[in-house]
Protein backbone atom coordinates (compact mmCIF):
# COMPACT_ATOMS: atom_id res chain seq x y z
CA UNK A 1 0.00 0.00 0.00
CA UNK A 2 1.85 3.50 -0.94
CA UNK A 3 1.73 6.63 1.04
CA UNK A 4 -1.26 8.10 -0.79
CA UNK A 5 -3.67 5.07 0.05
CA UNK A 6 -2.06 5.49 3.70
CA UNK A 7 -3.01 9.44 4.03
CA UNK A 8 -6.19 8.95 2.05
CA UNK A 9 -7.54 5.79 2.25
CA UNK A 10 -10.93 4.16 2.09
CA UNK A 11 -11.82 1.13 4.57
CA UNK A 12 -13.86 -1.71 3.57
CA UNK A 13 -16.42 -1.03 6.03
CA UNK A 14 -16.74 2.49 4.53
CA UNK A 15 -17.13 1.12 0.83
CA UNK A 16 -19.57 -1.66 2.16
CA UNK A 17 -21.78 1.24 3.71
CA UNK A 18 -21.88 3.31 0.68
CA UNK A 19 -23.31 0.32 -1.26
CA UNK A 20 -25.64 -0.28 1.88
CA UNK A 21 -26.68 3.66 1.86
CA UNK A 22 -27.75 3.08 -1.91
CA UNK A 23 -29.52 0.08 -0.81
CA UNK A 24 -31.43 1.62 1.74
CA UNK A 25 -32.86 4.39 -0.86
CA UNK A 26 -34.67 1.54 -2.93
CA UNK A 27 -38.16 0.26 -2.15
CA UNK A 28 -36.50 -3.65 -1.11
CA UNK A 29 -33.29 -4.41 -1.16
CA UNK A 30 -34.51 -8.16 -2.87
CA UNK A 31 -36.35 -6.32 -5.78
CA UNK A 32 -32.87 -4.28 -6.63
CA UNK A 33 -30.80 -7.35 -6.48
CA UNK A 34 -33.63 -8.83 -9.24
CA UNK A 35 -33.99 -5.91 -11.24
CA UNK A 36 -33.99 -6.91 -14.97
CA UNK A 37 -33.28 -10.40 -14.38
CA UNK A 38 -35.19 -13.59 -14.93
CA UNK A 39 -33.95 -17.00 -13.85
CA UNK A 40 -35.09 -19.83 -12.73
CA UNK A 41 -35.90 -21.21 -9.19
CA UNK A 42 -32.81 -23.72 -9.29
CA UNK A 43 -30.47 -21.01 -10.29
CA UNK A 44 -32.59 -18.34 -8.06
CA UNK A 45 -31.72 -20.69 -5.19
CA UNK A 46 -27.83 -20.66 -5.98
CA UNK A 47 -27.85 -17.10 -6.63
CA UNK A 48 -28.97 -16.99 -2.87
CA UNK A 49 -26.75 -19.52 -1.30
CA UNK A 50 -23.87 -17.66 -3.06
CA UNK A 51 -25.06 -14.09 -1.32
CA UNK A 52 -25.74 -15.28 2.14
CA UNK A 53 -21.86 -17.52 1.78
CA UNK A 54 -20.31 -14.19 0.78
CA UNK A 55 -22.31 -11.78 2.97
CA UNK A 56 -21.24 -13.97 6.22
CA UNK A 57 -17.35 -14.13 4.94
CA UNK A 58 -17.26 -10.24 4.09
CA UNK A 59 -18.21 -9.92 7.89
CA UNK A 60 -15.85 -12.15 9.00
CA UNK A 61 -13.26 -11.13 6.89
CA UNK A 62 -12.58 -13.74 5.12
CA UNK A 63 -11.90 -11.42 2.10
CA UNK A 64 -10.79 -14.11 -0.45
CA UNK A 65 -13.86 -16.57 0.16
CA UNK A 66 -16.14 -13.68 -0.14
CA UNK A 67 -14.83 -12.80 -3.71
CA UNK A 68 -15.38 -16.35 -4.59
CA UNK A 69 -18.68 -16.17 -3.66
CA UNK A 70 -19.55 -13.01 -4.80
CA UNK A 71 -17.68 -13.86 -8.51
CA UNK A 72 -20.30 -17.01 -8.01
CA UNK A 73 -23.33 -14.66 -7.72
CA UNK A 74 -22.72 -12.39 -10.14
CA UNK A 75 -21.94 -15.28 -12.85
CA UNK A 76 -25.64 -16.26 -12.25
CA UNK A 77 -26.75 -12.56 -12.38
CA UNK A 78 -24.65 -10.03 -14.02
CA UNK A 79 -27.00 -7.39 -13.25
CA UNK A 80 -26.79 -7.60 -9.65
CA UNK A 81 -25.41 -4.13 -9.09
CA UNK A 82 -24.21 -4.40 -5.76
CA UNK A 83 -22.74 -7.55 -6.29
CA UNK A 84 -20.24 -5.78 -8.33
CA UNK A 85 -19.78 -2.79 -5.77
CA UNK A 86 -19.00 -5.52 -3.19
CA UNK A 87 -16.03 -7.28 -5.50
CA UNK A 88 -14.99 -3.77 -6.62
CA UNK A 89 -14.37 -2.87 -2.62
CA UNK A 90 -13.22 -5.88 -1.38
CA UNK A 91 -10.52 -5.73 -4.74
CA UNK A 92 -9.55 -2.39 -3.73
CA UNK A 93 -8.91 -3.09 -0.14
CA UNK A 94 -6.92 -5.83 -1.26
CA UNK A 95 -4.86 -3.40 -3.72
CA UNK A 96 -5.94 -5.53 -6.65
CA UNK A 97 -7.22 -2.74 -8.92
CA UNK A 98 -7.30 -3.54 -12.05
CA UNK A 99 -9.77 -6.25 -10.63
CA UNK A 100 -11.72 -3.48 -8.49
CA UNK A 101 -11.79 -1.29 -12.13
CA UNK A 102 -13.28 -4.36 -14.09
CA UNK A 103 -15.67 -4.89 -11.17
CA UNK A 104 -16.56 -0.85 -11.20
CA UNK A 105 -16.83 -0.54 -14.73
CA UNK A 106 -19.75 -3.14 -14.69
CA UNK A 107 -21.38 -1.41 -12.20
CA UNK A 108 -21.44 2.01 -13.91
CA UNK A 109 -22.57 0.02 -16.87
CA UNK A 110 -25.58 -1.14 -15.12
CA UNK A 111 -25.99 2.08 -13.40
CA UNK A 112 -24.60 4.69 -14.78
CA UNK A 113 -26.17 8.07 -12.35
CA UNK A 114 -24.24 5.77 -9.37
CA UNK A 115 -22.00 8.63 -8.26
CA UNK A 116 -19.65 6.49 -5.73
CA UNK A 117 -19.37 3.75 -8.37
CA UNK A 118 -17.88 6.24 -10.74
CA UNK A 119 -15.56 7.79 -7.60
CA UNK A 120 -14.42 4.19 -7.03
CA UNK A 121 -13.66 3.72 -10.86
CA UNK A 122 -11.70 6.82 -11.06
CA UNK A 123 -9.71 6.01 -8.03
CA UNK A 124 -8.84 2.23 -9.48
CA UNK A 125 -7.63 3.57 -12.78
CA UNK A 126 -5.75 6.59 -11.07
CA UNK A 127 -3.80 3.21 -9.29
CA UNK A 128 -4.10 1.76 -12.78
CA UNK A 129 -1.84 4.86 -14.43
CA UNK A 130 -5.68 5.04 -16.82
CA UNK A 131 -4.84 8.96 -16.41
CA UNK A 132 -7.12 10.30 -18.51
CA UNK A 133 -10.20 8.12 -17.77
CA UNK A 134 -9.53 8.26 -14.29
CA UNK A 135 -10.28 12.56 -14.08
CA UNK A 136 -13.24 11.66 -16.25
CA UNK A 137 -14.53 8.81 -14.04
CA UNK A 138 -14.22 11.24 -10.98
CA UNK A 139 -15.58 14.39 -12.74
CA UNK A 140 -18.58 12.79 -13.11
CA UNK A 141 -18.84 10.92 -9.98
CA UNK A 142 -18.85 14.20 -8.11
CA UNK A 143 -21.21 15.57 -10.67
CA UNK A 144 -23.34 12.50 -10.26
CA UNK A 145 -22.92 13.07 -6.45
CA UNK A 146 -20.84 10.64 -3.80
CA UNK A 147 -24.06 10.48 -1.41
CA UNK A 148 -22.69 13.19 0.74
CA UNK A 149 -19.83 11.24 1.80
CA UNK A 150 -16.88 13.26 3.55
CA UNK A 151 -14.04 11.07 3.60
CA UNK A 152 -14.74 9.39 -0.04
CA UNK A 153 -15.13 13.36 -0.63
CA UNK A 154 -11.67 13.78 0.66
CA UNK A 155 -10.33 10.74 -1.11
CA UNK A 156 -11.67 11.45 -4.67
CA UNK A 157 -10.84 15.15 -4.10
CA UNK A 158 -7.46 14.56 -3.10
CA UNK A 159 -7.01 12.42 -6.17
CA UNK A 160 -8.64 14.49 -8.62
CA UNK A 161 -6.16 17.51 -7.76
CA UNK A 162 -3.35 14.98 -8.07
CA UNK A 163 -4.55 14.47 -11.46
CA UNK A 164 -5.38 18.16 -12.47
CA UNK A 165 -1.92 19.09 -11.67
CA UNK A 166 -0.12 16.03 -14.00
CA UNK A 167 -2.55 17.48 -17.19
CA UNK A 168 -0.92 21.18 -15.61
CA UNK A 169 -4.29 22.41 -14.53
CA UNK A 170 -3.06 23.63 -11.88
CA UNK A 171 -6.00 26.38 -11.43
CA UNK A 172 -8.44 23.75 -11.05
CA UNK A 173 -6.41 21.94 -8.82
CA UNK A 174 -6.03 24.69 -6.54
CA UNK A 175 -10.08 24.72 -7.16
CA UNK A 176 -10.51 21.47 -5.56
CA UNK A 177 -7.66 21.18 -2.99
CA UNK A 178 -8.38 24.27 -1.11
CA UNK A 179 -11.08 22.20 0.75
CA UNK A 180 -8.82 20.08 1.98
CA UNK A 181 -7.08 20.43 5.19
CA UNK A 182 -4.40 22.74 4.46
CA UNK A 183 -2.02 21.06 7.37
CA UNK A 184 -1.88 17.54 6.28
CA UNK A 185 1.58 16.77 4.76
CA UNK A 186 0.49 15.17 1.16
CA UNK A 187 -1.99 18.02 0.72
CA UNK A 188 1.05 20.76 1.49
CA UNK A 189 3.10 18.45 -0.98
CA UNK A 190 0.44 18.62 -3.79
CA UNK A 191 0.08 22.75 -3.17
CA UNK A 192 3.86 22.70 -3.18
CA UNK A 193 3.27 21.54 -7.32
CA UNK A 194 0.75 23.48 -8.25
CA UNK A 195 2.78 26.60 -6.90
CA UNK A 196 5.91 25.31 -8.35
CA UNK A 197 4.04 24.59 -11.75
CA UNK A 198 5.41 21.13 -11.75
CA UNK A 199 3.03 18.58 -13.27
CA UNK A 200 3.96 15.43 -11.52
CA UNK A 201 2.52 12.87 -9.58
CA UNK A 202 3.84 12.52 -5.74
CA UNK A 203 6.09 10.00 -6.69
CA UNK A 204 7.56 11.66 -9.89
CA UNK A 205 8.46 14.95 -7.82
CA UNK A 206 13.11 14.93 -8.03
CA UNK A 207 14.46 14.62 -4.95
CA UNK A 208 16.72 18.02 -5.34
CA UNK A 209 13.39 19.57 -5.35
CA UNK A 210 11.25 18.68 -2.41
CA UNK A 211 12.89 21.15 0.17
CA UNK A 212 11.58 23.98 -2.26
CA UNK A 213 8.48 22.23 -3.00
CA UNK A 214 7.89 22.21 0.61
CA UNK A 215 8.22 25.98 1.73
CA UNK A 216 6.09 26.59 -1.37
CA UNK A 217 3.50 24.23 -0.13
CA UNK A 218 3.16 26.06 3.03
CA UNK A 219 2.80 28.99 0.89
CA UNK A 220 0.10 27.57 -1.66
CA UNK A 221 -1.54 25.86 1.53
CA UNK A 222 -1.76 29.26 3.85
CA UNK A 223 -2.75 31.02 0.40
CA UNK A 224 -5.54 28.22 0.16
CA UNK A 225 -6.50 28.99 3.97
CA UNK A 226 -6.54 32.21 3.57
CA UNK A 227 -4.14 33.33 5.79
CA UNK A 228 -2.57 36.12 4.26
CA UNK A 229 0.03 36.67 6.37
CA UNK A 230 1.35 33.74 6.61
CA UNK A 231 1.22 32.68 3.14
CA UNK A 232 3.48 36.23 2.12
CA UNK A 233 5.99 34.73 5.12
CA UNK A 234 6.13 31.57 3.09
CA UNK A 235 6.70 33.38 -0.39
CA UNK A 236 8.81 35.93 1.12
CA UNK A 237 11.18 32.95 2.72
CA UNK A 238 11.42 31.14 -1.20
CA UNK A 239 12.11 34.32 -2.84
CA UNK A 240 14.58 34.65 -0.65
CA UNK A 241 16.11 31.22 -1.40
CA UNK A 242 14.57 30.85 -4.97
CA UNK A 243 15.06 34.23 -6.66
CA UNK A 244 15.40 32.85 -10.08
CA UNK A 245 12.81 30.29 -10.29
CA UNK A 246 10.31 31.93 -12.61
CA UNK A 247 7.50 29.81 -11.24
CA UNK A 248 7.99 31.85 -7.54
CA UNK A 249 7.93 35.07 -9.25
CA UNK A 250 4.61 33.84 -11.02
CA UNK A 251 3.16 32.32 -8.20
CA UNK A 252 3.36 35.17 -5.72
CA UNK A 253 2.28 37.36 -8.31
CA UNK A 254 -0.56 35.61 -8.38
CA UNK A 255 -0.92 35.97 -4.48
CA UNK A 256 -0.42 39.64 -4.00
CA UNK A 257 -2.45 40.79 -7.42
CA UNK A 258 -5.57 41.75 -4.80
CA UNK A 259 -3.68 43.23 -2.48
CA UNK A 260 -1.08 44.90 -4.75
CA UNK A 261 -1.35 45.28 -8.66
CA UNK A 262 1.87 46.87 -9.09
CA UNK A 263 3.70 44.25 -7.65
CA UNK A 264 2.42 41.36 -9.03
CA UNK A 265 3.23 43.08 -12.78
CA UNK A 266 6.46 43.26 -11.53
CA UNK A 267 6.73 39.98 -10.86
CA UNK A 268 5.24 38.24 -13.80
CA UNK A 269 7.80 40.88 -15.57
CA UNK A 270 10.31 39.18 -13.34
CA UNK A 271 9.52 35.69 -14.13
CA UNK A 272 9.32 36.76 -18.05
CA UNK A 273 12.60 38.17 -17.24
CA UNK A 274 14.20 34.79 -16.12
CA UNK A 275 11.79 32.61 -19.04
CA UNK A 276 10.91 34.23 -21.74
CA UNK A 277 8.37 31.40 -22.56
CA UNK A 278 6.74 31.88 -19.12
CA UNK A 279 3.17 31.71 -21.32
CA UNK A 280 1.33 32.20 -18.29
CA UNK A 281 2.63 35.20 -17.11
CA UNK A 282 2.02 36.48 -20.17
CA UNK A 283 -1.54 36.02 -19.67
CA UNK A 284 -1.49 37.39 -16.65
CA UNK A 285 -0.04 40.84 -17.82
CA UNK A 286 -2.29 41.03 -20.82
CA UNK A 287 -5.61 40.71 -18.79
CA UNK A 288 -3.63 43.20 -16.16
CA UNK A 289 -2.89 45.81 -18.63
CA UNK A 290 -6.59 45.35 -20.66
CA UNK A 291 -8.17 46.36 -17.13
CA UNK A 292 -5.57 49.37 -17.09
CA UNK A 293 -7.05 50.08 -20.71
CA UNK A 294 -3.34 49.90 -21.97
CA UNK A 295 -4.37 47.96 -24.83
CA UNK A 296 -0.93 48.50 -26.93
CA UNK A 297 0.90 47.72 -23.95
CA UNK A 298 -1.34 44.44 -23.55
CA UNK A 299 -1.35 43.33 -27.36
CA UNK A 300 2.25 41.81 -27.74
CA UNK A 301 2.10 39.87 -24.44
CA UNK A 302 -1.44 38.66 -25.61
CA UNK A 303 -0.60 37.72 -28.89
CA UNK A 304 2.88 35.80 -28.01
CA UNK A 305 0.99 33.70 -25.74
CA UNK A 306 -1.70 32.72 -28.27
CA UNK A 307 1.23 32.03 -30.35
CA UNK A 308 2.74 29.79 -27.42
CA UNK A 309 -0.48 28.07 -26.41
CA UNK A 310 -2.92 28.39 -28.97
CA UNK A 311 -4.97 25.66 -27.38
CA UNK A 312 -5.61 28.19 -23.98
CA UNK A 313 -9.09 29.55 -24.43
CA UNK A 314 -8.39 32.63 -21.89
CA UNK A 315 -5.60 33.60 -23.53
CA UNK A 316 -7.67 33.59 -26.87
CA UNK A 317 -10.18 35.56 -24.73
CA UNK A 318 -7.94 38.71 -23.52
CA UNK A 319 -6.57 38.91 -27.04
CA UNK A 320 -9.55 39.06 -28.73
CA UNK A 321 -10.81 41.36 -26.17
CA UNK A 322 -7.56 43.70 -26.86
CA UNK A 323 -8.14 43.67 -30.31
CA UNK A 324 -11.81 45.00 -30.12
CA UNK A 325 -10.51 47.92 -28.09
CA UNK A 326 -7.52 48.79 -30.71
CA UNK A 327 -10.62 48.42 -33.41
CA UNK A 328 -9.03 45.80 -35.02
CA UNK A 329 -12.59 43.62 -35.49
CA UNK A 330 -12.10 41.18 -37.78
CA UNK A 331 -8.78 39.98 -36.29
CA UNK A 332 -10.69 40.13 -32.85
CA UNK A 333 -13.68 38.22 -34.28
CA UNK A 334 -11.13 35.40 -35.58
CA UNK A 335 -9.86 34.84 -32.10
CA UNK A 336 -12.33 35.04 -29.98
CA UNK A 337 -14.80 31.92 -32.39
CA UNK A 338 -11.53 30.33 -31.93
CA UNK A 339 -11.64 30.58 -28.07
CA UNK A 340 -15.58 29.37 -28.25
CA UNK A 341 -14.65 26.10 -30.23
CA UNK A 342 -11.76 25.56 -27.72
CA UNK A 343 -14.40 26.25 -24.49
CA UNK A 344 -18.12 26.18 -25.62
CA UNK A 345 -19.08 26.32 -22.18
CA UNK A 346 -17.35 29.47 -20.85
CA UNK A 347 -19.86 31.91 -20.36
CA UNK A 348 -16.98 34.65 -20.66
CA UNK A 349 -15.90 33.39 -24.44
CA UNK A 350 -19.55 33.58 -25.35
CA UNK A 351 -19.98 37.42 -24.27
CA UNK A 352 -16.59 38.42 -25.32
CA UNK A 353 -18.07 37.00 -28.99
CA UNK A 354 -21.08 38.76 -28.94
CA UNK A 355 -19.27 42.38 -28.41
CA UNK A 356 -16.83 41.10 -31.00
CA UNK A 357 -20.10 40.81 -33.52
CA UNK A 358 -22.30 43.56 -32.59
CA UNK A 359 -18.75 45.74 -33.09
CA UNK A 360 -18.38 44.57 -36.38
CA UNK A 361 -22.18 45.21 -37.29
CA UNK A 362 -23.61 41.52 -37.01
CA UNK A 363 -26.40 42.32 -34.43
CA UNK A 364 -27.94 38.19 -35.34
CA UNK A 365 -24.82 36.52 -34.37
CA UNK A 366 -24.07 39.14 -31.60
CA UNK A 367 -27.48 38.21 -30.15
CA UNK A 368 -27.11 34.72 -30.64
CA UNK A 369 -23.65 34.60 -28.84
CA UNK A 370 -25.91 36.58 -25.64
CA UNK A 371 -28.03 34.39 -25.61
CA UNK A 372 -25.77 31.46 -24.98
CA UNK A 373 -24.06 33.78 -22.74
CA UNK A 374 -26.81 34.12 -20.20
CA UNK A 375 -27.80 30.75 -20.38
CA UNK A 376 -24.73 29.14 -19.95
CA UNK A 377 -24.11 32.39 -16.77
CA UNK A 378 -27.03 30.77 -15.21
CA UNK A 379 -25.93 27.14 -15.62
CA UNK A 380 -22.35 27.97 -14.07
CA UNK A 381 -24.23 29.80 -11.14
CA UNK A 382 -26.14 26.54 -10.29
CA UNK A 383 -23.13 24.57 -9.91
CA UNK A 384 -21.50 26.99 -7.89
CA UNK A 385 -24.11 27.34 -5.65
CA UNK A 386 -24.14 23.62 -5.60
CA UNK A 387 -20.38 23.29 -5.31
CA UNK A 388 -20.54 25.57 -2.18
CA UNK A 389 -23.43 23.43 -0.37
CA UNK A 390 -21.70 20.02 -1.75
CA UNK A 391 -18.19 20.31 -1.67
CA UNK A 392 -17.77 18.97 -4.95
CA UNK A 393 -15.18 20.62 -7.68
CA UNK A 394 -15.84 22.28 -10.39
CA UNK A 395 -15.71 21.49 -13.69
CA UNK A 396 -14.27 24.62 -14.67
CA UNK A 397 -11.22 26.88 -14.64
CA UNK A 398 -11.03 30.17 -13.58
CA UNK A 399 -12.52 32.76 -15.12
CA UNK A 400 -11.71 35.90 -16.83
CA UNK A 401 -13.64 38.51 -16.08
CA UNK A 402 -16.18 39.37 -19.08
CA UNK A 403 -16.70 42.86 -18.21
Amino acid sequence: MNNVRILFSLSLALLIGCALNALAQTKSGAKRASAGVKTTSQSSGAFDVAVKTGDEARIANRLDEAIEAYTNAVRIQPKWPDGWWYLGAIFYEKDLYPQARDAFSNLVALEPKRGPAWAMLGLCQFQTREYEQAVNSLQRGYTLGINSNKELDTVVRYHAALLYIRFEQFEMAFDVLKELQPDNPRVVEAFGLIILRMPFLPNEIPADRREELLLAGQAGASMAARRTEVARRAFDGLLVKYPDDSNVHYSFGVFIMPQDADLAVKEFRRALDINPQHQPAMVQLAFEYLKRREYETALPFAEKSVELVPTMYPARNVLGRVLIELGQTARAVDELEAGVRLAPESPEMHFALARAYARAGRKQEANRENETFKKLQEKYNRQSEAAQTDGAPSANTAKPDPK
